[in-house]
């Protein structure tokens, strides 16, 4: 998974209950990040359709939905695509023992157990939304972390 999806996930985030856009230029000095490699986070969450860009002045980001509609696998598939962690070579049909194609008409054992960690991981990044992600802001850093941050992020402090 690419740290682009850990970027794009903490901006989803803060900018849950944002009442205006957030300019990207906003959202990458708030976690001092390049502002290069972050706009083509947010570009990738736009084209999913997970937020929208508004143009000019008073330009920047907001979430298209409730941040409860919004899954981490959503964030994880709009950054990183859909494709499956793990890809079979089919590395049973080389070597001196080689098996034929009609030998591995089934996946093996171990691409049975990789494809299902997959769907496992797939499952748990689904059943968790950006909401669940901001609530645990609020326990594990305080109550009054994402408020401020939505303050800063308006360009009301700091």
């Amino acid at each position: 998974m690419s740290g682009g999806v850990e970027w794009a996930l903490h901006c989803c985030v803060v900018l849950t209950g944002a009442t205006e856009p957030v300019p990207a230029a906003r959202l990458a000095a708030f976690h001092d990040v390049s502002p290069t490699y972050l706009a083509k986070q947010l570009q990738a969450l736009s084209r999913a359709g997970l937020v929208r860009s508004a143009q000019g002045q008073a330009g920047g980001y907001q979430l298209t939905r409730d941040p409860q509609a919004i899954t981490v696998l959503d964030v994880v598939e709009a950054v990183d695509g859909r494709q499956s962690a793990f890809v079979c070579t089919e590395i049973r049909q080389r070597g001196p023992f080689a098996a034929t194609p009609e030998q591995c008409r089934v996946p093996c054992g171990i691409a049975s157990v990789m494809y299902d960690a997959d769907r496992a991981w797939r499952d748990s990044l689904r059943a968790t939304t950006i909401a669940d992600l901001a609530g645990r802001v609020g326990r594990d850093v305080g109550p009054e972390t994402l408020p401020r941050a939505r303050e800063w992020m308006a360009g009301r402090s700091g």
